[in-house]
């Protein structure tokens, strides 16, 4: 039925809220999301004025309602921050896919993997640094499982020897008192494989923290233990983010141009290429097949950029 003439019609001018409080967001579960207020952990839903912009774990936002953080208490949040250090991936290269933001303001990503079982994976890892480096992250490397194949730390750092991660190794009857000083007043967030061992490395950084953590399965695939990113806060100072297992890391958001920027020993090379190189090996003669030989240990860098290069440039042509 139409409304009355004597209606008042509804006010287009929203409220300012200028008495929100700031606040960060530790969790994400169904709607609802967990934010530390000074000394307190705060539940709040997202305010209806935000729209369709989605609250991801590291926000920085303002709340109003109540942030007593009291049992069946709720908040509301009103504005999110400008955020930095944007982690975001896609299914594929592909810029069609689904986008994904994993998480917001981190200083850090750290990228876990288990020399076996699961095995270490290259050419995921170069991903991750990629996707750390366009977001203007500072990407850690941290191995785990390393008792279990005594020479594989060696191997990952000769193939990582001119990238200069931070490389972080972590044994089981060893304390990780390398890994909480790489990681104190920061930011971190972890990233890997099911299995590797996220949630037990946050275990032995944050007592009490509790994170699930399940056996690998015969197959040589771990168990989504963990089904969403939650921010703990480190007893030294500084947060670190576990997060859900993932098996794929797309970069739909990353150009062929600035994809060689996230391998500096080849792109010093790459400056004596002729103009207009496009690094391939079907197209040009490329100075890095001249300095870098199949006996090289930048060899395997190499091809892990050319396998991304041709990735990236097959999506940017297709649209």
């Amino acid at each position: 039925m139409r409304p009355g003439k004597r209606s008042r019609p509804r006010t287009k001018i929203r409220p300012k809220h200028e008495d929100a409080v700031d606040g960060f967001v530790m969790a994400v579960d169904r709607g609802r999301y967990t934010c530390r207020v000074e000394d307190r952990d705060v539940t709040a839903m997202r305010a209806r004025e935000l729209g369709r912009r989605g609250v991801v774990v590291g926000d920085h936002v303002k709340l109003v309602g109540d942030l007593t953080g009291k049992k069946d208490t709720l908040a509301r949040i009103v504005k999110v921050q400008p955020r930095r250090g944007q982690l975001r991936r896609y299914a594929d290269d592909d810029a069609t896919s689904a986008e994904r933001i994993l998480v917001a303001n981190v200083d850090q990503l750290v990228v876990v993997s288990s020399l076996v079982d699961p095995p270490l994976r290259y050419g995921f890892i170069d991903r991750c640094l990629v996707a750390a480096l366009d977001a203007g992250v500072q990407p850690v490397l941290s191995l785990t499982k390393c008792d279990l194949d005594s020479e594989g730390v060696a191997a990952v750092e000769a193939y990582y020897a001119d990238l200069n991660p931070i490389i972080v190794t972590s044994r089981p009857e060893e304390p990780v008192d390398s890994v909480r000083d790489v990681l104190r007043d920061k930011v971190s967030v972890l990233i890997g494989h099911s299995g590797v061992g996220k949630s037990t490395l946050v275990n032995r950084l944050v007592p009490g923290a509790d994170r699930t953590t399940a056996a690998v399965r015969t197959i040589g695939k771990g168990s989504h233990t963990s089904t969403s990113a939650v921010a703990l806060e480190l007893p030294a100072g500084g947060w670190v983010i576990d997060t859900p297992g993932v098996r794929s890391f797309g970069l739909a958001h990353v150009t062929a141009d600035s994809l060689i920027e996230a391998f500096p020993e080849l792109m010093e090379v790459a400056e004596d290429c002729p103009r207009g190189c496009v690094h391939t090996l079907e197209v040009g003669e490329c100075a890095l097949d001249e300095d870098i030989g199949p006996d090289d240990s930048r060899r395997g860098r190499l091809e892990s950029y050319r396998r991304m290069l041709a990735s990236v440039s097959a999506a940017e042509t297709r649209y």
